[in-house]
């Protein structure tokens, strides 16, 4: 018999996971943080049913649910993104400047300014003369504060 759990809230642990509660790591691109209405395979062969809240965006490191002592934590999994590396100040504005035009979201938690690799963006940073390179890591959008549409 399959097992099955309905999450429809994120645990709140302050940063810290209880001792003796075992991690299993639930890896997950950018996208499919985005997407909390679905069914989910656990490594355990749990089934998660997401049924978060409309606009709910899961981060890397919140614990979906705590079952049989089990804690499922949500991690960024590796994903093609192209990292460019601004060479000055004002080529770090003009990238932010196109990519925020775009509105494309951007990882900063590493090396370089990241976003998901699109040929046609790359294409385009290449002809203006940007120093990137096309990488596979995880990505973990940068929330920037005070901004919404």
């Amino acid at each position: 018999m399959i097992k099955t759990y309905v999450v429809t809230h994120i645990w709140r642990m302050e940063g810290k996971i209880p001792e003796g509660l075992q991690v299993v790591d639930l890896p997950m691109t950018s996208e499919e943080r985005t997407q909390v209405r679905r069914r989910l395979q656990t490594p355990t062969g749990l089934v998660l049913h997401l049924a978060l809240p409309t606009g709910t965006v899961l981060q890397p490191g919140q614990i979906l649910c705590v079952v049989e002592g089990v804690a499922y934590r949500v991690v960024a999994a590796p994903e093609e993104v192209l990292v460019i590396y601004p060479r000055s100040l004002q080529e770090a504005a003009q990238v932010g400047h196109l990519i925020g035009n775009l509105h494309r979201p951007i990882d900063l938690s590493g090396e370089g300014i990241a976003i998901l690799y699109d040929a046609a963006l790359e294409e385009r940073l290449r002809n203006l003369g940007f120093v990137m390179a096309r990488e596979t890591r995880s990505f973990a959008k940068t929330p920037l504060p005070g901004h919404s549409h």
